[in-house]
């Protein structure tokens, strides 16, 4: 099973309030977002499968903060570094320094300051997140964009 961080690049079209689980309600603005989450644990990738699977409305587990959010998307692309190392907070902060955090958001388990980022333009936020992904990965680490329509 292939495991690693991968960055979820999503489009909201518009202006929502988005009642996010512990977190309460959230106003989100029209643009792009980039999501930071870690895929080391036994499933490994699978978790963007299902990341995919609420994005779609064919699963209605509300689980993380993400799942919240993810339905009112739509997914435009999918970083992926494949590694063992746990880099998911390193890269979110690093994307963070050049977009602005939804703070709070995919960061109660760890000190980060948030885990989703928000960019209005979505050539701009690939760069910033796939520099950030490259920062971190090491020569011997694989990073590539898993998806991208």
């Amino acid at each position: 099973m292939e495991k690693g961080i991968y960055t979820l690049l999503l489009k909201l079209s518009e202006n929502t309030k988005i009642n996010v689980g512990s977190l309460g309600p959230i106003g989100f603005q029209p643009g792009y977002y980039a999501y930071t989450g870690s895929a080391l644990g036994s499933g490994g990738f699978k978790r963007v499968q299902r990341h995919l699977r609420v994005a779609a409305r064919t699963n209605f587990t509300r689980r993380w903060h993400l799942d919240y959010f993810i339905p009112e998307t739509e997914v435009n692309c999918i970083i992926c570094t494949k590694t063992e190392g746990d880099l998911e907070c390193l890269i979110a902060s690093e994307i963070g320094r050049r977009a602005e955090s939804v703070v709070g958001f995919g960061s109660t388990d760890c000190g980060c300051r948030s885990h989703l980022h928000y960019y209005p333009d979505l050539d701009g936020l690939k760069i910033i997140a796939i520099h950030a992904h490259e920062k971190y990965a090491g020569s011997l680490t694989k990073v590539s964009i898993c998806y991208s329509p």
